[in-house]
């Protein structure tokens, strides 16, 4: 269950709030291979697949059965903080998961006293991060998980600029809404999770223009 390249027929042991699904499983199993060959990745299943699961499952199976000590962050909309908490704290008890929200003395407690005790997780908003853009840098996250990526679907944006300061070793973007749609708001999330490889988004629009035409 520990192994680099394993293919897990199970759930993690350190979920424990139900039964994860056939195809929640076999997502958290194309994380962990994503993991195991060091790249970042979308997740863009439908509304109601369960991708915040799959997502929990992901650090808790990193954290525990493969020793990766995180920390990890969870960017979200304000309206599914509570959510974010309430899954995690139902799925994966163990974890230790940490919000920053509120007002300035609220935040200040998280950043400095709380975030400077062991913890795992930290959970936040786009509009906190913007904010705390320069707090938040002082940390090498070992994942930035993006809820709802498609807001950072323009590069210019403030949000977009501002998660592309932070450290972070993996980027997972969580999206319902289909990406096939608009090819340069797909070159921005490719090129916000593999910067070297998808740098020019006048080459990938060309490329696929050319493709497009010829079929």
């Amino acid at each position: 269950e520990n192994a680099p390249g394993v293919w897990l027929t199970r759930q993690p042991s350190c979920i424990e709030g139900g039964d994860m699904r056939n195809y929640q499983l076999e997502g958290l199993n194309w994380l962990i291979s994503l993991y195991d060959r060091n790249i970042s990745g979308i997740l863009a299943d439908e509304m109601g697949l369960g991708k915040t699961l799959q997502s929990i499952s992901l650090v808790g199976y990193l954290k525990f059965q493969r020793g990766d000590p995180g920390p990890y962050l969870v960017v979200c909309p304000k309206s599914t903080v509570t959510n974010w908490m309430r899954e995690f704290a139902r799925w994966c008890p163990s974890l230790s998961v940490l919000k920053l929200q509120g007002d300035q003395e609220e935040r200040r407690q998280t950043l400095e006293v709380d975030m400077h005790a062991p913890f795992d997780v930290l959970v936040t908003t786009y509009e906190v991060l913007i904010i705390e853009k320069a707090a938040l840098r002082k940390r090498d996250w070992r994942y930035m998980i993006i809820d709802e990526a498609h807001r950072i679907k323009n590069e210019n944006s403030v949000l977009s600029q501002a998660v592309r300061l932070l450290n972070t070793k993996f980027r997972i973007l969580i999206t319902g809404t289909p990406l096939q749609n608009n090819l340069h708001e797909l070159w921005a999330l490719l090129n916000f999770l593999l910067p070297k490889l998808f740098s020019d988004s006048n080459v990938f629009d060309t490329l696929f223009a050319n493709q497009s035409h010829s079929e």
